[in-house]
């Protein structure tokens, strides 16, 4: 009895540190979400001071979704070689140099050159990393979905600080702000993050595979496991067109809503509330209620009809009423794709996995503004919503045919 007090009282204390660094992510987290969208509050509007029309806006988000497209699996890597609190410093480090860049952006090539630093800027997929290394595989869905909360909360805080700063105080001080911000984020990583979140008896294995960062075999690998490349396609075709309404919101709110700085603020801190919503109230029961192919059936159907309102949305008004089933679906998707795909490899490979995750929303991003940039100034914004409805439905139509199959937890 002795023994089993003992062993019962170290994993309680386990549990209780594990949570504890849980919450240390997800606040790392939130305050990350609230400097990127701090940040979107800038670029457009110096963009457009600087000279940039649509088209060369949607040049430099493809500019970054290239960048961090062949930085997330290598940074995955990255991480599951050197472990969390690594990962952490690099990508708060590498924010803090993008925003300092940004700060003394006076011509057009800055804007380039200041996104350099995004390669490394990838604290959500570490920090999905621990929160995947601490939870047990039927409670990953739930605890996924917590850091899309996190993200709802930023989007709040981060749109509207930044909005308030640069119609205040310009651009240059609202980017600074950013800069000290990450540097407070960073100062977090350091004294709350464990060297590695992986479970010991996995890191002899872990120990044994080349140490080579940029070993592409071993990153190429992931995909050969029971699952992997059809949840990798159906990842990227689905998330095409309404990944490319997302990269182009920002246009979107500018030329067709004519928002200004600070109403495109109050207008991303609502999409935050609904996100937060969701994500904090909503997605954790349904992951225990219903099966993973279920849900992600349903996001895909749903994101279609979401397409077609778009496509004949021409007010604010109405496109505030579309956001909520926009983000619910949106939401889904995100959460369950990460988590069946996380389920599909070793515990050791699980910043890889959440890497190649991660670079498929870049590549998103990388084709998005260029196609989206063409769609809007030929055909109008109505042609995103209308593809996004056909390419949904094919895939919804496709699944309920064929599903994915049930994905169960890897072991070591």
């Amino acid at each position: 009895m002795g023994e089993k007090g003992e062993v019962s009282a170290v994993g309680a204390s386990r549990a209780a540190e594990s949570r504890k660094i849980i919450n240390v992510v997800y606040l790392i987290t939130a305050l990350d979400i609230t400097w990127i969208f701090l940040q979107l509050s800038v670029t457009p509007y110096l963009a457009k001071k600087l000279g940039f029309d649509t088209l060369w806006l949607g040049y430099l988000q493809t500019t970054v979704g290239v960048i961090q497209l062949l930085g997330g699996p290598v940074f995955g890597r990255f991480a599951d070689l050197f472990g969390a609190r690594t990962a952490l410093s690099l990508a708060c480090s590498s924010t803090v140099v993008f925003f300092l860049l940004l700060a003394v952006a006076n011509h057009p090539a800055m804007l380039f050159i200041h996104k350099i630093p995004t390669v490394f800027m990838h604290v959500l997929p570490a920090s999905q990393m621990v929160v995947t290394d601490l939870t047990e595989p039927e409670k990953r869905a739930d605890a996924l979905s917590k850091l899309g909360l996190c993200f709802g909360v930023g989007m709040i805080v981060g749109s509207m600080l930044g909005g308030h700063l640069n119609t205040r105080y310009g651009e240059t001080f609202t980017a600074c702000f950013g800069a000290v911000g990450n540097v407070f984020s960073l100062l977090l990583v350091l004294k709350f993050i464990p060297r590695t979140t992986k479970d010991p008896r996995t890191n002899t294995e872990s120990e044994n595979k080349s140490k080579s960062i940029f070993n592409l075999g071993e990153i190429t690998r992931l995909m050969k496991f029971p699952g992997v490349t059809p949840t990798f396609l159906v990842k990227i075709v689905a998330g095409l067109p309404s990944g490319i309404f997302q990269v182009m919101f920002s246009v979107i709110a500018m030329e067709f809503f004519k928002l200004q700085p600070e109403q495109n603020g109050y207008m991303m801190a609502y999409l935050g509330i609904v996100q937060m919503v969701i994500q904090g109230g909503v997605l954790g029961p349904l992951t225990v209620r219903y099966s993973e192919s279920s849900l992600l059936i349903m996001s895909i159907g749903l994101t279609s009809l979401v397409g077609l309102a778009q496509a004949y949305t021409q007010s604010v008004f109405w496109f505030c009423v579309i956001v909520i089933p926009m983000m619910f679906s949106l939401s889904v998707f995100n959460v369950i794709t990460d988590s069946m795909l996380t389920k599909s490899v070793p515990s050791s490979d699980t910043g890889t996995m959440l890497g190649l995750s991660a670079s498929v929303k870049n590549l998103l991003r990388t084709v998005g503004p260029t196609a989206g940039g063409y769609l809007y100034m030929n055909y109008g914004q109505s042609s995103i919503g209308l593809i996004q409805f056909l390419v949904n439905m094919v895939v919804f139509v496709y699944l309920l045919l064929r599903p994915l199959k049930r994905t169960e937890a890897r072991k070591e």
